[in-house]
């Protein structure tokens, strides 16, 4: 930091090839808690972008050919220092996302190095090992697995360290080397990572940070030297990324937006069906992108539900994001702060919903506490229906919308399904029932490609996390999520050294 007591950082320049890399033009990261300057940040262009690639290229042969259990040592220790480190990250990220440090000091650091850990620990345990097959008495075939090259990391503003290390850490461990570039709404991340990457012994090159906005990805995404495409964000930019990959045969991971349900039955446990919705909308301010917003709620439980969510509404708690008392903290960015508000007056004057809580005006903050910033209301709408634009289209804010239904017939969790499923997105679901045999079956009948039953959002480095339909494509973390690094070689090998000719394999069989 530039000195102390204040929330300026230093200029950011871009790392690559180990060292850090300035430039002459910049852009301003801006603190949402109060909409000041944090700092000036260097902006990539097409030759920095060029560099930082030759550079991944040039450390590609000697890091792909490192054994499995060096690269594990390595990895192991990066783990420990951002662990070892955990609260002075934690901080970077609550001036740059405006997450309050209750969140990003026991979730944001604390999960990536998770990943970062346990694909360690995969790889020295031959997690890149290959199969045997025996075809034959006398043939086999055998299968290896090769690291793609030089892979694009695009990450997202909401999870900055976290995404940054769901993608390094496989894409590392696999024998790839990456160019990432944060989102330039949460930039300060990324140079932190880098030097701890180095500081662990990475060598020059295997890791690169480039910085700026939708150009500056655009420009790595249609790199001829670029392998693959690693891309968190919403659905539209996931699109046109996915093309461009496409158009230079490249893999891609997706990690895109969803309109996830989460549907409480009749026999839910009231309590922990309100924690649960409580959960998918508010944590974080709401910045998920597996938030379930549409809250499906019988009409023989609404009135207790609706009743005890309001009661426990007053446990959000906004103000001063080093408070460990504050749970709720600003919107990202200005524009992202004006989208969520058209929203929220959408669905109060168009749709016509009704607000049970919230709504638009000024949140109310402690005495004290700059109000300048990107702060919104916590809002919940109720009697809600699917055409409403609140309920159909990803708002990525604290708005929660209650969508009853009628559960007084035979067949209402048909009816139940066919509306869960009723979108284009399919990344979470979640079902809220004391009835096991009952959540797993409509888990089962869920399009959704992360699903929970009576609990929402955890996503261990185990768990293998990933989209249907336009909510991405591939997976991270879990054995799945390596495989996504890494490209397959088969080879048969004939034991004895005899090639048949053709005409002797017809006649064989024929016999």
């Amino acid at each position: 930091m530039a000195s102390p007591g204040t929330l300026k950082y230093d200029t950011q320049p871009l790392y690559i090839a180990g060292a850090h890399h300035t430039t002459s033009q910049t852009f301003q990261d801006i603190d949402p808690s109060c909409d000041r300057p944090l700092a000036d940040i260097c902006k990539a262009d097409k030759v920095t972008i060029d560099t930082a690639v030759e550079a991944g290229k040039r450390a590609f042969p000697s890091w792909s050919a490192t054994p499995p259990m060096e690269r594990s040592r390595i990895l192991l220790k990066a783990v420990a220092l951002l662990r070892e480190r955990n609260d002075d990250l934690a901080r970077v990220e609550t001036h740059d996302t405006g997450k309050p440090f209750t969140e990003t000091s026991t979730v944001d650091v604390v999960t990536g190095a998770d990943v970062l850990e346990y694909y360690a620990n995969l790889i020295a345990s031959g997690g890149l090992n290959g199969e045997t097959t025996q075809l034959r008495a006398d043939a086999w075939i055998y299968t290896t697995k090769a690291p793609l090259g030089v892979c694009a990391g695009i990450g997202a503003w909401n999870y900055p360290i976290q995404i940054a290390l769901w993608k390094s850490a496989p894409c590392l461990a696999a024998g790839n080397c990456m160019v990432y570039k944060p989102s330039e709404f949460t930039p300060l991340h990324a140079l932190k990572l880098a030097e701890i990457y180095t500081e662990a012994g990475l060598p020059a090159g295997v890791f690169n940070v480039v910085q700026g906005a939708g150009d500056v990805g655009a420009m790595l995404t249609s790199h001829p030297g670029i392998a693959k495409v690693s891309f968190t964000g919403q659905v539209a930019t996931g699109s046109k990324v996915a093309s461009a990959a496409a158009a230079g045969m490249k893999y891609v991971t997706m990690e895109l937006g969803g309109k996830s349900p989460c549907l409480i039955l009749p026999d839910a446990e009231l309590e922990n069906a309100v924690n649960g919705a409580m959960m998918a909308n508010f944590f974080s301010t709401g910045q998920v992108c597996t938030n379930g917003t549409r809250v499906f709620v019988p009409e023989s439980l609404l009135p207790a539900f609706e009743k005890r969510l309001l009661e426990k509404m007053d446990d959000i708690r906004p103000g001063d994001l080093m408070d460990p008392n504050t749970n709720f903290g600003p919107l990202v960015s200005k524009v992202h702060c004006e989208k969520v508000t058209k929203y929220i007056h959408h669905g109060i004057n168009v749709d016509k919903a009704k607000l049970l809580y919230g709504g638009l005006g000024k949140l109310s903050l402690p005495k004290g506490i700059n109000g300048d910033g990107y702060w919104v209301k916590p809002t919940v709408f109720t009697n809600c229906t699917d055409s409403m634009l609140i309920a159909s289209e990803e708002i990525f804010g604290p708005v929660m919308t209650i969508l009853p239904y009628a559960d007084n017939t035979p067949l209402y969790v048909d009816t139940l399904i066919k509306r869960a499923n009723g979108t284009p997105m399919g990344l979470a679901a979640g079902v809220f029932t004391s009835n096991i045999d009952l959540a797993h079956r409509l888990v089962a009948r869920l399009e959704a490609g992360i699903t929970w039953v009576n609990t929402w959002g955890e996503s261990p480095a185990e768990m293998p996390v990933g989209g249907w339909k336009m909510s991405g494509m591939g997976v991270e973390n879990g054995r799945r999520g390596l495989q996504n690094w890494v490209q397959n070689k088969s080879t048969l090998v004939e034991m004895g050294g005899v090639v048949a000719s053709v005409f002797e394999k017809v006649e064989r069989a024929k016999l």
